[in-house]
């Protein structure tokens, strides 16, 4: 269930750099549904576990958050 969770959460990035706003935004629109806790924390345990990757960015005045191949090529079926 958790490996499903993380390729939605893929596909929402697709290529793209976002800040986490935008993906909050992006999880609404495209599956209606809002995160009930602070996504941001969700966004970090997904960083230290590898499947997301993230730094904060002066620019856009907060964490940017992408996902690479590498994320991609992480073992879904080990997780619980």
């Amino acid at each position: 269930m958790l490996g499903d969770i993380i390729q939605i959460v893929w596909l929402v990035f697709g290529n793209d750099r976002l800040a986490t706003k935008e993906i909050e935004d992006r999880l609404e629109s495209m599956f209606n549904y809002r995160c009930p806790d602070d996504f941001a924390k969700t966004l970090t345990k997904l960083k230290q576990a590898g499947f997301v990757k993230g730094e904060v960015s002066v620019e856009r005045g907060g964490w940017v958050w992408w996902v690479d191949d590498e994320c991609r090529s992480s073992d879904l079926s080990k997780i619980m």
